[in-house]
């Protein structure tokens, strides 16, 4: 089941706290990126960490740099988008955490409903659990 971070301040790549425009959605969807360095093309397989209305996270070998324009296709609707490198996180066994932004917010590119702002996952109902 995917799990959902709530809406709060963040850390940015620079240690400014910036406050969430909606809940990402902790969920493993594959993507493929593909953009260019320098005026070589370049194409790459990834997973998903996170998705929200406004992009997503994805680990990737390739380097990018933060404003960098790729594209991001979605293999479960056979759309892509244009997204924005907007965050560069660490590095593990050989891939980078890389935020990516839409140019345009596209609530409708994963096909999953998003929580409402004011959802506190601390109420959300548990398989098995009964309500009061």
């Amino acid at each position: 089941m995917a799990e959902v971070k709530p809406a709060g301040p963040s850390v940015v790549a620079e240690g400014h706290s910036e406050k969430r425009r909606t809940k990402r959605v902790h969920i493993s969807m594959p993507v493929r990126i593909r953009g260019k360095v320098g005026t070589q093309s370049f194409e790459e397989e990834a997973l998903t960490a996170s998705v929200s209305m406004h992009g997503c996270m994805v680990r990737l070998r390739q380097p990018v740099i933060r404003g960098q324009q790729l594209f991001l296709f979605n293999h479960a609707v056979d759309e892509e988008l244009a997204c924005t490198v907007t965050y560069l996180g660490p590095k593990d066994r050989g891939k980078l955490e890389v935020g990516l932004e839409f140019i345009d917010a596209s609530p409708r590119f994963w096909r999953i409903n998003f929580p409402p702002d004011d959802w506190d996952p601390a109420e959300r109902k548990r398989p098995g659990e009964k309500r009061p």
